[in-house]
């Protein structure tokens, strides 16, 4: 079976480049080869890979130099460095800069081949497997994620979750703060009982008591703590919470006990709290706006996610993980985002976080009529109607020529005295005005 995934390898060894030939290809893959990090270069525009394996010593341009000049051009290409040389502190550089992996020759191939999945399944050119996710990660399946700093997160998620300790999870709106209580609770003991959400700032403040421990012998009305008997109750925004409700809280993290709205005898309940914010609850406390002993009783442990802008390695992935997902629930043949426009979206601010980006996805998906996701759609969608920074020696190109055609209108088209304004010699100049096809006749006076 052939894949349609193109892998570029780069080694000035022929022998390696051979053998890594056979094994990617005898895999399905698509392979071209480089013998420089120089060609590589010339030739990536040409080729498109959706991964490029490079080894690190290499005469001329080395491995490392190769991957920062392929990040500039395509932030989301993933790379794989082997080498021969390899050092604890290479790879720790290596990975730290963005490099998918760093692999010591000699390689057992069957590794090398796992690598190569997995860097195409994470930047999202492989659909993953339904089957392939262990049991072990079927906790965490609806966080989608390549980021040390997520999977630092989500580690020590797992490591909390078997405990019925408080969590208190941070992070700016639509960062995923459910996502993660939500992932908490499948990896708890508590999976099999219910798992309710209550968004403290979207619920009136006299509705809310009601709400959280239900009326008295009002059996249509028990409260959100009796519906998540057995299971987790998580608080959305509760810094947003009335300070009167607050004292409730507390008493009811204390004794395990709740008193529902007109009754005379407190119910037991077996609820385990998780809770976040986008607020500084710290601050709050300061002011007065939230109690200290309750802070304290939901903080046993604390889990602050970054913003999207802080795991741009995710963005290409997500992006993809989206687009798949959207193109089966409307039906639309979505096959992927064009070059320029996943580096729109990885460059993007993204104030909103996740929940933006999905919903940026969304919109293009509904509105695409092609399969590959034009950059103009994006654009749009980000109300971004600023051209993109341009490369340096583009920038260079257009000062110089509208540098040229100033001295020229100038000059009326008097090449003598442009190149004496320029400081350069009349042979010079001339050729500055061949490469950039200005002719200085149509700069005399008249024309």
């Amino acid at each position: 079976m052939t894949n349609t995934y193109r892998i570029l390898v780069v080694d000035d060894d022929p022998g390696v480049l051979r053998l890594l030939s056979i094994r990617l290809r005898s895999r399905g893959y698509e392979v071209a080869t480089a013998a420089s990090g120089e060609e590589a270069l010339s030739n990536v525009t040409a080729i498109r890979p959706h991964l490029v394996i490079t080894d690190l010593r290499m005469d001329g341009m080395d491995g490392m130099a190769l991957f920062q000049r392929l990040h500039e051009q395509q932030p989301s290409l993933p790379v794989i460095i082997l080498t021969a040389h390899g050092t604890i502190p290479e790879a720790v550089r290596a990975t730290k800069s963005g490099v998918f992996s760093f692999i010591t020759k000699p390689f057992e191939a069957p590794y090398l081949l796992q690598q190569v999945d997995s860097a195409l399944r994470l930047s999202g050119v492989i659909p993953p497997d339904p089957g392939e996710e262990a049991d072990s990660q079927a906790w965490r399946s609806e966080i989608v994620t390549r980021s040390p700093a997520m999977e630092e997160i989500l580690e020590k998620a797992r490591l909390v979750a078997p405990s019925d300790a408080s969590v208190l999870i941070q992070g700016d709106s639509g960062t995923g703060k459910e996502l993660l209580a939500r992932a908490i609770h499948h990896a708890s003991g508590r999976r099999s009982g219910p798992f309710i959400a209550i968004n403290c700032g979207a619920i009136p403040q006299e509705h809310l008591e009601t709400e959280l421990f239900g009326t008295s012998g009002d059996d249509t009305n028990r409260g959100l703590f009796r519906e998540a008997e057995g299971g987790t109750l998580f608080f959305d925004e509760i810094g947003d919470m009335p300070a009167a409700l607050q004292v409730r809280l507390l008493r009811v993290l204390q004794e395990q006990r709740i008193r529902p709205v007109g009754a005379g005898e407190p119910v037991d309940v077996d609820v385990r709290i998780i809770s976040a914010t986008r607020r500084d609850l710290e601050a709050a406390m300061e002011r007065g706006d939230f109690r200290e002993d309750l802070y304290y009783r939901l903080n046993v442990v604390s889990l602050q996610l970054p913003p999207l802008a802080e795991r741009r390695e995710d963005i290409a992935l997500l992006a993809n993980h989206f687009l798949r997902g959207l193109a089966g629930k409307y039906g639309k043949d979505l096959r992927g985002f064009a070059d320029d426009t996943l580096e729109r979206l990885i460059s993007a601010p993204w104030p909103g976080n996740v929940r933006q980006l999905y919903n940026t996805i969304e919109q293009v998906a509904i509105l695409s009529t092609a399969s590959i996701i034009p950059d103009e759609l994006v654009r749009k969608a980000l109300h971004d109607e600023t051209p993109g920074l341009p490369a340096f020696a583009d920038a260079r190109r257009d000062f110089e020529r509208d540098y040229l055609v100033k001295l020229l209108q100038i000059t009326q088209g008097n090449v003598t005295q442009a190149a004496r304004l320029a400081r350069r010699n009349r042979t010079e100049f001339y050729k500055l005005l061949n490469r950039h096809e200005l002719n200085p006749g149509m700069f005399k006076a008249g024309r």
